[in-house]
């Protein structure tokens, strides 16, 4: 019998729609399915490292580095920001309910095999780097997705 297949383009930067993707994702694979995370935009945020990268960039590439955020857990909220207070107050709550942080739900689709994917085309308009981003994911453009969602049963846009 085939495998199903999901993918899942990951457009936004917020905390609350990444952790989405994710724990759909985690979902997915403990159902036996071959998943995949397309990364675009301020979606890649999710997969930069916490800690700054020394690379070799020009000015704008710098700004654009410094104005977004660098990692998963320094992701914004979609609703209620506060002024920084909602990220804190949601991690408060999940903490106090034993959920998962969106870094541990990223470790957790890396052992399981998800397939995370760094759109290059995206990562050239912002000025990222390989070394910039968490280790273990591929990189790829568009192409590359389109031939996973071709053969997808379940395609999202988060």
């Amino acid at each position: 019998m085939e495998k199903k297949r999901t993918t899942i383009v990951l457009f936004s930067g917020d905390y609350d729609k990444a952790m989405a993707a994710y724990i759909i994702a985690n979902g997915a694979a403990a159902y036996d399915h071959e998943v995949t995370i397309f990364h675009t935009f301020w979606g890649i945020n999710a997969l930069r490292k916490q800690e700054g990268v020394k690379v070799k960039k020009g000015f704008l590439e710098k700004m654009f580095g410094k104005m977004m955020p660098r990692g998963a857990e320094q992701l914004g909220l979609s609703k209620m920001q506060m002024m920084g207070m909602g990220p804190k107050m949601i991690k408060h709550v999940m903490n106090k309910h034993n959920a998962l942080t969106l870094t541990q739900l990223i470790n957790m689709a890396l052992e399981q095999d998800i397939k995370l994917v760094s759109c290059t085309m995206t990562m050239d308009l912002l000025g990222l780097q390989q070394e910039e981003l968490i280790d273990g994911i591929h990189y790829a453009g568009v192409a590359a997705y389109l031939a996973d969602a071709e053969d997808g049963n379940v395609n999202l846009f988060i």
